[in-house]
């Protein structure tokens, strides 16, 4: 299953150079430096990198997010990697696209880089994510406290969810 992978609804793949504007404005990132760190990740994107797996989200043609598979050096055991994704506009939320994403790079995980444990935090309050997980078969192993700072400058909590290899049973086949 190697890249491009896709699925009902989307397709994962490497970022393109013409899109660096788009991800800039999608993740928020106009900071100084911001276009410099995401023209590198454009160009590494695709591939196992400073301990990162970055990936477009296309849907219709067009990106509307990112997928990330982190294995930070020193940070997971071998084998174990943390997954995240964005939807960039809320009006590509709720059609499906987060849960292919999430679908598409899990069973790409566990094919092509020998994964042996996926897993996947989001704030508590993040219903959407939570229930995506949950029916994709994660499992909720629980909740850090005061994990993730937040804009209005408090601390979020976040849940942990994991699938192993020998329970990974995408809903694809």
């Amino acid at each position: 299953m190697p890249l491009p992978v896709h699925g009902r609804h989307v397709v994962l793949r490497a970022f393109r150079r013409d899109e660096l504007d788009l991800l800039v404005d999608g993740r928020g990132a106009d900071r100084p430096g911001s276009r410099r760190r995401l023209t590198e990740l454009i160009e590494h994107s695709g591939r196992l990198w400073r301990g990162r797996i970055e990936l477009a989200v296309e849907a219709e043609g067009r990106l509307v997010g990112d997928a990330q598979a982190r294995q930070p050096e020193h940070c997971l055991p071998p084998g174990v990697y943390e997954i995240g994704i964005s939807l960039f506009a809320e009006a590509d939320r709720g059609k499906g696209y987060g849960r292919d994403a999430v679908e598409l790079l899990t069973t790409h995980l566990f094919a092509e880089r020998a994964a042996e444990r996926v897993q996947a935090s989001t704030a508590v309050h993040n219903r959407a994510m939570r229930a995506v997980l949950k029916r994709l078969e994660f499992r909720e192993e629980g909740v850090m406290r005061a994990f993730m700072p937040s804009a209005a400058g408090a601390r979020d909590d976040f849940a942990l969810y994991a699938v192993t290899r020998d329970e990974w049973r995408p809903r694809r086949r």
